[in-house]
């Protein structure tokens, strides 16, 4: 059977076109080399630490060894599994500051500036977060919510960021992102509300997408257009045809790797490894970004954190509460509290995100030795260090090259120190006085700018957030890989539309502004004319060029 449409990616992007498309009444095939989502691990809000260590539903890249983090070999989760990485990620909804669409638009990215934007990402949220201020989108797919913020530890850091002289934002993806405030997530009825509950799912069951189990070896080219994708499924290799056109989906790290393996990218790159050359596209799998961050460790003086929870009996109790009722501990990602502030005066908008939780963990699921304690997650929004991805062979079952050169430009350095120090403050404040007992990481004892970058460059760890690999601009832009309308340039019938797009990182997590990526895409596949734009004007601090906060 031949699809109109053929997606490579289940993932945040790939899903919401495929919805969109369907809606329209086109025929989509999504290939997808993961598998379901059924249970708990990736369902449970809380288990959010287990599926992204789970080689079942994550791809097991890994950085080569980054030169400016002392040598040190970072992992890269990426979903393999239907959602992608909306089905193994923290489940935080950040739209991005205005200023980081008016800046794609600046860079090429015409028709992607923050007023043709916020229009798709209202069509797509179903928004619950309280009375509806006109920034918000209430009846999308997408279902987005605030935890109950019951333990106390939250409204202290809130609190905290208002006695540091913040401002609080009652809604960071609405007029204001600036500020201190309660977290988002994609969460809905207790569940994680991923790309495939929110979009694949419904898509499917009306009947016009289905979902092929393959891995995706390259795209089919013949004289200048894409007609359809090259896959293998239990040893055998087969084409997958397309009518119209080709969608990679695949994510910032795979995407790029399957345009070079099709012939696109930079010609002798390709050359090196014995594949014909059909687009000399240099940008392919240049411009990689991505968000680093560190813990902030504090020892807690009242045994309230989670840490009481975090033993056998424990995990089974909410586990259990969770299955039986969908509510509790599980039915919550536990980051409820988070904060967007500036590094200094002169930078207009905010470049540093808090993740705050009420425990002291590692992404890995490793607990602080010293048993309760919180932490705020906290790094730098818009570094200037640019990575690569490259291909290792011409094999599509080989990983790629990742390369993110983290911490490669020294104005990253002074953002970070300034991160750490920052962070400092806001747990010196009142607020935290009945809990904070001690600094665990990086300890009180380290102060200089040297002991801090040391701390920097043995502890920093990514976010999660690559993208930029085949770059949005115009398309006489000799380093742009697509077009506004998220067409290869160069090359019929072939568009990209994911994290891969994106000319620079957006202020916070990526799902949903990769989300809206599909959305605005599925239009412009469908020939639509864009979504009105909108005149909504953000809130951004009058005194940002003399003052700090």
């Amino acid at each position: 059977m031949t699809a109109d449409y053929v997606i490579v990616g289940a993932g945040s992007a790939g899903c919401a076109i495929a919805y969109r498309l369907a809606e329209a009444g086109r025929s989509v095939t999504v290939i997808e080399h993961g598998g379901s989502d059924a249970g708990p691990f990736i369902q449970m809000p809380a288990a959010l630490s287990y599926p992204m260590n789970m080689a079942m539903y994550d791809w097991g890249l890994r950085t080569e060894p980054e030169p400016h983090l002392g040598g040190r070999v970072l992992v890269t989760p990426r979903g393999k599994v239907i959602g992608g990485s909306s089905s193994i990620n923290g489940m935080v909804y950040v739209r991005g500051h205005a200023g980081d669409f008016d800046h794609w638009a600046e860079q090429g990215a015409t028709g992607w500036g923050f007023a043709d934007v916020l229009p798709y990402f209202k069509r797509m949220e179903h928004w619950h977060g309280g009375e509806d201020s006109g920034w918000r989108g209430t009846d999308g797919p997408l279902h987005i919510t605030r935890g109950p913020r019951s333990n106390p530890l939250f409204d202290a850091f809130i609190e905290a960021g208002r006695q540091a002289g913040y401002p609080v934002t009652v809604d960071y993806n609405g007029a204001q992102q600036e500020g201190f405030g309660p977290m988002e997530a994609t969460i809905w009825n207790g569940r994680r509300w991923s790309a495939a509950n929110a979009y694949l799912k419904p898509a499917i069951k009306a009947g016009r997408v289905r979902v092929i189990r393959a891995l995706a070896r390259r795209v089919v080219i013949k004289n200048g257009r894409a007609t359809g994708v090259e896959v293998q499924r239990g040893g055998v290799v087969d084409v997958i045809p397309a009518a119209r056109e080709v969608i990679l989906a695949a994510s910032s790290l795979n995407s790029p790797k399957l345009l070079m393996l099709s012939g696109i990218g930079p010609a002798a790159h390709l050359a090196e490894h014995g594949i014909a050359v059909v687009a000399d596209r240099p940008g392919v799998g240049a411009n990689l970004q991505d968000h680093l961050e560190v813990y902030m460790q504090f020892a807690a003086r009242q045994p309230i954190t989670l840490f009481k929870h975090w033993n056998l009996w424990g995990k089974a109790t909410i586990g259990a509460q969770w299955l039986f009722t969908g509510k509790g501990l599980g039915a919550s990602n536990q980051f409820e509290a988070c904060g967007f502030i500036r590094s200094r005066a002169g930078v207009d908008y905010p470049d540093i995100q808090y993740h705050f939780l009420p425990m002291a963990v590692r992404y890995d699921g490793k607990a602080a030795a010293e048993g309760h304690g919180f932490q705020a997650h906290v790094g730098p929004m818009r570094s200037k260090s640019r990575g690569t991805v490259t291909l290792r062979s011409a094999d599509p079952a080989a990983p790629p090259v990742i390369r993110f050169n983290y911490m490669s430009h020294p104005d990253d350095w002074e953002e970070f120190r300034a991160c750490i120090r920052l962070t400092r403050e806001v747990f010196a404040q009142d607020a935290f006085a009945p809990h904070v007992h001690h600094e665990i990481q990086p300890g009180a004892a380290l102060q200089s700018d040297s002991e801090i970058d040391g701390f920097i460059r043995d502890h920093a760890e990514s976010a999660y957030h690559p993208c930029g690999t085949a770059r949005m601009g115009a398309r006489t832009d000799p380093t742009a890989v697509v077009d506004p309308e998220c067409r290869v340039i160069g090359v019929e019938g072939l568009r990209v539309a994911d994290s891969s797009i994106f000319p620079r990182v957006t202020n916070g997590n990526l799902n949903g502004p990769t989300i809206m990526v599909g959305e605005k895409a599925a239009d412009h596949i469908l020939g639509r004319t864009p979504l009105a734009p909108s005149n909504q004007e953000p809130v951004v601090n009058p005194n940002w060029r003399v003052a700090q906060r």
